[in-house]
């Protein structure tokens, strides 16, 4: 994938999230919009370079085009994670410079690097040395004291020198002491306004803006902005509205017309993931929400909740929860 093309994928992506984005997830999303970035969750160094890669790190050619999210300090484990991810055909390499958890705290990397600009451009640096993939970085607008203005143009600054390719701002500061991983996702208020002065300082610098958007619509009024758009816990909640992005970002038709096409699509591979060991519930967990609002989808997501996570369960049960849901050719049906 080119340069022009991953820039393209980048206008609208789906957040990495711990815990979510796995590699059903991703496929999942894949159905629903053909264009969009997708990423995995973050992925520590000691993980990879300890743990079982395969597991960590196997996706499905279908999801592509995906992009790693690593999680680490130390510029040479970066660097030799990213030529694995490289090696693995992920298609852009992701620092973490934003998540507020005591553990990754713990561990020097994630919203605490924002104190540390210096360090994290020499993390980009060594991987860009390492591997011809894009790297990027996702952080916030600054922690705790820090003013948002000066703390974020220091970190664009320092990973801009390092040749970063793209910059994700989430709009909010991370409060490292006082606030859980929860509150620092909706209680620091947004400043989309300080994302949009970043973009016009560095014109070069493609900049995506992430936090609080809750629809594509949304998103679509802050591309006048920045260069693209990224969506977290929305996309993950009503998987549905993924189903409008190709329309209304990339100028084409939506892979599908009605969430029912979608998930009746969903069945190959779930069937293929059940053959090799795969528990339903581990792969339709992530599409819940994807008839909110429709008649029947309370009745969908209760079979999926209490019987999709029974031992040995068959696509049988898939197939019984979609039928739950009535046809309604108003609410199925994505608008043109």
């Amino acid at each position: 994938m080119s340069k022009s093309q991953i820039n393209k994928a980048r206008r609208f992506s789906v957040a990495p999230m711990m815990e979510w984005t796995d590699r059903h997830c991703r496929f999942f999303h894949r159905l629903l919009t053909r264009h969009a970035l997708l990423y995995t969750e973050m992925l520590t160094t000691g993980a990879i370079i300890h743990g079982d890669r395969n597991r960590l790190m196997t996706f499905n050619a279908a999801e592509q085009p995906v992009a790693i999210q690593l999680g680490g300090s130390d510029p040479r484990a970066l660097a030799e994670c990213a030529k694995i991810a490289e090696d693995f055909g992920y298609r852009e390499v992701n620092l973490n410079v934003g998540c507020p958890s005591d553990r990754v705290q713990e561990g020097r990397f994630g919203a605490c690097l924002m104190a540390e600009p210096q360090l994290v451009g020499d993390c980009v640096a060594a991987m860009k040395n390492a591997v011809r993939l894009p790297v990027t970085v996702k952080c916030r607008i600054g922690i705790d004291e820090q003013d948002p203005e000066l703390a974020l143009e220091e970190l664009t600054c320092n990973v801009k020198s390092a040749g970063v390719d793209a910059l994700i701002v989430h709009a909010r500061k991370a409060w490292l002491a006082g606030l859980s991983p929860k509150e620092n996702r909706e209680v620091p208020p947004l400043d989309y306004d300080l994302v949009y002065r970043l973009k016009a300082a560095h014109p070069n610098l493609p900049v995506v803006l992430n936090g609080g958007i809750a629809t594509v619509e949304q998103a679509v009024a802050h591309i006048d902005h920045v260069d693209g758009v990224m969506m977290g816990r929305a996309a993950y909640h009503e998987p549905w509205c993924l189903l409008s992005v190709d329309p209304l970002l990339f100028g084409e038709a939506a892979p599908f017309v009605s969430q029912r096409a979608a998930v009746e699509a969903y069945i190959p591979y779930v069937e293929m993931e059940l053959a090799q060991g795969t528990r339903l519930h581990a792969i339709t967990r992530h599409m819940l929400g994807l008839f909110h609002g429709m008649p029947g989808a309370r009745a969908f997501r209760r079979h999926l909740a209490t019987e999709g996570v029974k031992p040995g369960v068959g696509v049988k049960v898939l197939v019984e929860a979609i039928d739950m849901v009535r046809d309604s050719a108003s609410a199925d049906t994505v608008a043109a």
